[in-house]
């Protein structure tokens, strides 16, 4: 199982992410679990999932748009953000489109090549849950949350520049 840091300590992981290559017969054999399912999988098949008896939330990938999920955004308790390599920083931009654009307040999550060097950055930019890389410590993780001070730009969480602060 995944480690995963939300809102700032070490919590269980009570969701299972569906791979993208996942067709709709995974629903019976994980019958009553929390899914985490692609954005595609829950496009083509949200009639199987209305019958769904676990919880469902979506993932989008770094080249998908968080305009596609419409206006069933707020229907869902979390929204996670895929990192599928280190350096693609474009679910950065999602996370700061969900918390400022439409005022998001559910969980949203850093699934995929999740590193402690990220984390900091993505907590300014809107997300509040990390899904680390299986090589991560959790505990060293949680340092790098205290590791600066301030910001200088805006962000989701300092909204006024630091030189507007003064």
């Amino acid at each position: 199982m995944q480690k995963l840091i939300k809102d700032g300590e070490v919590a269980a992981n009570r969701w299972t992410v569906l791979k993208e290559a996942t067709g709709p017969e995974v629903l019976k054999v994980l019958l009553g679990k929390n899914l985490i399912v692609p954005l595609k999988f829950w496009k083509y098949y949200q009639a199987e999932l209305q019958d769904y008896a676990g919880e469902i939330a979506i993932w989008l990938n770094s080249d998908e748009d968080v305009s596609s999920i419409g206006d069933q955004l707020h229907s869902f308790s979390m929204i996670a953000l895929n990192f599928p390599v280190f350096s693609d920083g474009r679910s950065y931009s999602n996370a700061r489109a969900l918390r400022e654009h439409y005022k998001y307040k559910g969980e949203i999550r850093a699934i995929g090549d999740v590193l402690r060097d990220q984390l900091y950055y993505m907590s300014c930019c809107g997300f509040n849950a990390f899904e680390l890389r299986f090589d991560q410590d959790e505990e060293l993780c949680l340092q790098a949350f205290n590791e600066f001070k301030t910001q200088y730009q805006a962000t989701t969480t300092e909204p006024v520049p630091l030189f507007r602060r003064r």
